[in-house]
């Protein structure tokens, strides 16, 4: 570029990046707080309600995720959940809305100065799927083939919502009854008991058989530090584990736990990079990586209990710690999970399936009072209800993937006109009037714009390689599957094309169909 364009592109750059800190910062300050009487949280579970009452009678609930997510599932009430739902999709809506319609234009004129058409297509040319255009065709490919799935959800929640609100102030399905209905649909269409299902799962069993479950399947031994090489972390909440390769003891890495939320903390779940694994001057630098979720806390009466949702989660993101310490790339730049980022989350959905394996399940639950296992019939109510809500849930990937390509294919945006379009379209349920779920979108800020389609992209892969290796193979096999995909996905990271990853673990090309039947499609 001549001088003045690349000064251009470097002011762009560091703008984009101070916005993308506020943006997240926002959303990591914000602290809103309702105060609900019993009858308004009429459906929630009792655990739920001790945790949150106060002294004069009424419960506090933020719209953190301990909070949000159980209280869409289970109130009764339909004005809490509209009250809930609006505020928190309305999160940092006057703070990021302007941040997030600033970095579009910021990204469409530096796409531009760069010599492409959108910011999409600057973004996807390095990626797998090579062009926007690819990613169109993708999304609206897969769209239509959900659409029956989704028709006959929305049709199953509209008939649910129907017999229990005979007087609800509308008959359509809205943005506030989506999870509850999915959530009383799968119970009462599968038996699956998910109040039940989390006295199995308290925190300490789960890590102790998903930690057991990597080494075996990695070749990877686990020791709890007091702390890493004389740093304390940076809250005494958070563990720190050594990791050593089980047959030469070498060391591999360290890797931090931080499982509950606090005041301040990163809202979502994710793995976070400390220091990469690289070739340096002074010999190889060791990898250090973390794992933040927001797992609920104990309380007074019970342990740390998880759903099923929360086991997936765990499991997804220790898979990028996994990438992240396994890695034997040279070069910082494409160290662990610094590959294309429309295959950056199939090596941790892959992982998941180990969540619907009874066998896995075994080894990290058990009743936190008895020690029993699951039941049979619980755990068969389980895995039947894997696919359910299937059409609604991915078409809402759809969605927001679909809404990340359009604000970044066009030169500015109003984000909540937008998404509010894509939504009724897609979706068929539409956004809350004056709602702004993009404000809360910290993918878009955070490193994911234009990207967010790798989601269900790298989909297609993890699926692929679980089922034509692992599911044939074993999945506890350690000595081929776990071995050939530690060298082959884990230890490239970046240095070679996702592709070339992917052909050397599956030893072809991959294929679609393994992908499609796991979303209950032919």
């Amino acid at each position: 570029l001549d001088e003045a364009t690349s000064n251009r592109v470097k002011e762009i750059n560091t703008r984009c990046s101070e916005l993308g800190i506020k943006f997240s910062k926002h959303l990591g300050e914000e602290d809103t707080k309702f105060s609900f009487s019993a009858a308004e949280l009429d459906g929630c579970v009792p655990s739920y309600l001790e945790e949150r009452k106060q002294d004069d009678g009424s419960y506090k609930c933020s719209l953190k995720y301990p909070d949000y997510i159980p209280l869409m599932e289970r109130c009764r009430v339909g004005p809490t959940r509209k009250t809930m739902e609006a505020a928190f999709n309305s999160r940092c809506k006057a703070e990021n809305t302007p941040i997030l319609e600033e970095l579009v234009r910021l990204r469409h004129e530096k796409a531009q100065l760069m010599g492409y058409e959108t910011h999409a297509d600057f973004v996807t040319e390095v990626r797998m799927s090579k062009s926007a255009a690819k990613v169109k065709a993708f999304l609206s490919e897969l769209g239509e083939k959900l659409r029956p799935l989704l028709a006959s959800d929305v049709a199953a929640l509209k008939a649910l919502k129907a017999k229990h609100e005979p007087d609800a102030e509308t008959a359509e399905v809205t943005m506030y009854d989506r999870t509850y209905y999915s959530k009383l649909l799968e119970e009462e269409k599968f038996k699956v008991d998910h109040e039940a299902l989390k006295a199995y799962f308290e925190l300490s069993t789960v890590a102790k058989g998903l930690l057991g479950i990597y080494q075996q399947l990695l070749g990877l031994t686990f020791d709890r530090e007091k702390s890493l090489e004389g740093a304390a972390a940076w809250h005494a909440e958070v563990e720190a584990y050594r990791v050593s390769d089980t047959k030469s003891g070498e060391l591999v890495g360290y890797f931090y736990l931080d499982m509950h939320p606090r005041e301040g903390k990163y809202g979502h779940a994710a793995c976070f990079g400390l220091q990469p694994a690289c070739a340096t001057a002074g010999g190889w630098q060791v990898p250090v990586a973390a794992a933040v979720c927001n797992f609920p806390r104990p309380t007074a009466s019970q342990p740390a209990l998880l759903s099923h949702r929360d086991v997936e989660t765990f499991f997804h993101e220790f898979g990028h710690v996994m990438h992240q310490l396994c890695s034997k790339a040279e070069l910082e730049m494409f160290a662990g999970t610094r590959v294309e980022r429309d295959f950056v989350e199939a090596p941790s959905q892959m992982l998941e399936n180990w969540c619907w394996q009874p066998a896995a399940l075994a080894r990290m639950s058990a009743h936190h009072q008895t020690g029993e296992p699951i039941p049979d019939a619980l755990m068969a109510a389980l895995l039947a209800s894997r696919n359910a809500n299937s059409g609604i849930l991915n078409m809402r990937q759809i969605v927001l993937a679909s809404f990340d390509q359009a604000i970044h294919t066009a030169a500015s945006a109003d984000t909540a006109a937008v998404l509010d379009r894509i939504s009724a379209e897609l979706l068929q349920i539409p956004s809350s009037p004056g709602t702004n779920m993009a404000a809360s979108f910290g993918h878009l800020a955070g490193g994911y714009d234009a990207q967010y389609y790798g989601y269900m992209w790298s989909e297609v892969f993890s699926a692929d390689m679980f089922a034509s290796r692992f599911e044939a193979e074993g999945i506890f096999n350690g000595d081929l599957c776990g071995a050939s995909y530690r060298k082959e996905i884990l230890a490239a990271g970046g240095s070679r094309d996702a592709m070339d990853s992917l052909i050397a673990f599956l030893g072809r090309e991959p294929i679609q169909e393994p992908f499609l039947k796991s979303k209950g499609l032919e």
